[in-house]
């Protein structure tokens, strides 16, 4: 019988070991991955930020020249007004007029390139920021993971522990020890009930004799054996 136990335990020994060893390289090459992914997003993060800023400057240059465009529209009108008016001289108005034009259209064409260019930068962005929230995602699936594995480790040492001390107290004997200890204790039952049966039996005649005394019956037993042998002519 003991050797079953010792048999199995070493085969519950022997499966823990086995388990530990399957998870120590998961655990540590999830670790190792967990540490580059995050290495990889914080990079990724950066130029997320880097890409959205010059998306962000892009957007309000072109703001800015629309509204000078605007400006200086309302610029050649004021010239052209002033001109009307008499107020300013036809010549000197018509060319500061046109002037103020000019640079209205190289505004209005600047803040085309820069709206143009700015579509292809936020493009940009949209694209890293989808990489992004799939790098985060991916970190947060590897940390769940490697919570889980963490846990199946704890729970495997704990059994191998438990089947390693179960090994131990099986191999020391203590089986052995308690079949002993069991026949030591059955053994001294036995003595102390067999005591107990002799002080039974000394007590029994000890109540007999106080018994006789107690009745008042002292005639002496030689004396009613002569008186029987008598009735019945027995010398």
């Amino acid at each position: 019988m003991a050797s079953i136990f010792r048999r199995m335990f070493k085969v519950g020994q022997s499966h823990a070991h086995s388990v530990m060893d399957n998870f120590e390289n998961p655990i540590k090459m999830t670790e190792q991955g967990v540490r580059d992914l995050k290495k990889d997003l914080q990079g990724t993060m950066r130029s997320l930020a880097e890409v959205k800023g010059v998306a962000i400057r892009l957007k309000r240059e072109s703001e800015d020249n629309k509204r000078l465009a605007a400006d200086y529209e309302r610029k050649a009108m004021m010239l052209l007004q002033k001109m009307k008016e008499g107020v300013l001289d036809p010549a000197q108005a018509e060319r500061l007029a046109a002037e103020a034009l000019n640079r209205k259209d190289e505004c209005s064409q600047k803040a085309v390139s820069l709206i143009q260019n700015w579509e292809q930068q936020d493009k940009m962005a949209a694209q890293l920021q989808a990489n992004v929230n799939k790098l985060r995602s991916t970190v947060s699936s590897y940390e769940n993971e490697l919570i889980t594995l963490r846990a199946r480790a704890k729970t495997a040492a704990a059994t191998r522990k438990i089947n390693e001390q179960m090994a131990r107290v099986d191999s020391s004997g203590t089986i052995a020890m308690l079949e002993k200890m069991k026949a030591k204790v059955e053994e001294d039952e036995s003595l102390a009930q067999s005591y107990g049966e002799l002080a039974s039996a000394e007590e029994s005649v000890d109540e007999e004799i106080n018994a006789v005394l107690a009745s008042g019956q002292l005639v002496p037993s030689s004396n009613k054996l002569a008186e029987l042998k008598a009735r019945m002519g027995i010398q």
